[in-house]
């Protein structure tokens, strides 16, 4: 089962992804979508905020945040990563419960990561905002490094979060029925 739709002048068909026996959910993947990556960064540079560092969640995100970077002309971006790695010193760590992931995981950043973000205008980007969970924690680690966000963007809004007022996104992604149908 697939659902088909347009996201930034392209079309493309979401495979539908079983959540639990009620709910299905569109599987939007930009790895290896290059003509997706570059047309949704255009689009959402339009929309965005003025601002200084753009960061997002190790891993779906970082083609598009490092797309976004490109085209504005800044080398600053920031990958919250999924665990410390031994480059990393003084790490700040936080926790995040995904409706993608079957586990909890933690975001991290390191001292070169606090610095980026200190004291800046700070752009949280990710490619599906659903539940807010991973949005949240990133949040979380930009606010303890000194950062100051000054918007929240993705390309998709899945479900509920398209209700939201403090999220800019490019299109709403539906819930799905078992059936496939949009609930």
């Amino acid at each position: 089962m697939f659902h088909e739709m347009t996201i930034a002048g392209l079309k493309r068909q979401l495979p539908l992804c079983k959540i639990n026996d009620d709910l299905y959910i569109g599987a939007f993947i930009l790895f290896s979508d290059v003509d997706m990556t570059v047309a949704a960064a255009r689009e959402l540079l339009k929309k965005a905020p003025e601002f200084d560092v753009i960061v997002t969640a190790e891993a779906k995100g970082i083609t598009l945040c490092y797309e976004m970077a490109r085209q504005a002309n800044t080398n600053d971006f920031v990958v919250a990563r999924k665990g410390p790695k031994l480059y990393m010193n003084n790490v700040l760590t936080t926790e995040v419960d995904s409706i993608t992931t079957d586990h909890i995981q933690t975001l991290c950043v390191g001292d070169k990561e606090v610095e980026m973000m200190k004291g800046r205008r700070v752009l949280i980007v990710d490619d599906v905002i659903s539940t807010g969970e991973s949005l949240k924690s990133i949040e979380n680690l930009v606010e303890r490094a000194g950062g100051n966000v000054v918007g929240r963007m993705a390309v998709l809004a899945e479900g509920d979060a398209a209700d939201r007022d403090d999220i800019i996104f490019l299109e709403k992604l539906p819930l799905f029925n078992a059936d496939g149908s949009v609930k």
